[in-house]
């Protein structure tokens, strides 16, 4: 593994993670032999608007039953749980974090998804599938820690089949200059690669990737900051939550965020692209 692939690891990794969601999880009252999916939305959607945004996603993809999903930066996989218990899909997420590889096996376990969603550690870089393995490929605020683009979506297009669609919601380089740090997917410049939109659109291009649907996501973002910010500042961090996965600069990450959106340091794109 290359030094910024482990520090990209390091960045994530978060020792004693499953205990302490299982224990935030039984603060809210909730029994952990007992537990729905929805349940674990507000920690297992790493991204912007959360769950919120995963069911905006789907939608504009119009997903439909029995199609083969690979979730790219799975994260805990909620993402992945979404669509398999919403909409029907096999799951298989891949993620470079081995904790968060394992926490997501876990989750989906209590939540009675294991057949349905599988999960492994692997490098976006060098997906560990087939050619031509999957109806649609996803992901949601993966490759801000990837410096190599071409080689991320041309990996995409390699793994999907042909006609395959790739969804994806994601942060890129806003007109106003670098972003604040320290921001969710990085405490300083070494492992934040941000690209702009319209490079991505060139790279997806060359790729060979037809655009579909191209979305600035931008606003509802600014909106959803706001009111995340407002209830940090008045009624502190609920005990489950996104902050266990941030650390002790989860409040000022998501402050610099908000302040990034606000400046246009970074936007927020959602799209549909399709492999021809």
């Amino acid at each position: 593994m290359s030094e910024i692939l482990k520090s990209v690891e390091d960045h994530y990794e978060v020792r004693g993670l499953l205990d302490a969601i299982l224990d935030a999880l039984r603060a809210t009252g909730k029994d952990t032999n007992a537990l729905q999916p929805i349940d674990l939305a507000p920690v297992d959607e790493f991204h912007v608007r959360g769950r919120e945004a995963t069911i905006e996603l789907a939608a504009l993809a119009r997903l439909p039953p029995n199609l083969h999903v690979l979730d790219v930066g799975c994260g805990l996989g909620g993402s992945a749980r979404y669509l398999a218990s919403a909409h029907g899909c096999q799951m298989t997420g891949v993620d470079l974090t081995h904790e968060y590889i394992e926490v997501a096996t876990a989750l989906a376990k209590l939540v009675g998804l294991s057949a349905a969603v599988t999960f492994q550690q692997g490098s976006a870089l060098d997906l560990p599938f087939n050619d031509n393995s999957f109806d649609v490929a996803w992901t949601e605020h993966a490759q801000m820690n990837i410096e190599d683009k071409i080689r991320f979506y041309g990996e995409i297009a390699r793994v999907l089949k042909p006609k395959g669609t790739f969804v994806f919601h994601d942060v890129f380089q806003g007109p106003s200059g670098a972003p604040h740090f320290p921001v969710p997917w990085a405490e300083q410049t070494s492992i934040s690669f941000l690209a702009t939109p319209e490079r991505v659109r060139q790279i997806l291009d060359e790729a060979g990737f037809q655009i579909i649907h191209w979305i600035d996501a931008t606003p509802p973002a600014i909106t959803w900051f706001d009111g995340a910010i407002e209830r940090l500042r008045t009624t502190g961090p609920l005990p489950l939550g996104l902050h266990l996965l941030m650390g002790k600069t989860s409040q000022l990450k998501f402050t610099n965020q908000m302040q990034n959106l606000k400046e246009n340091r970074v936007v927020m794109i959602q799209a549909v692209v399709r492999k021809t």
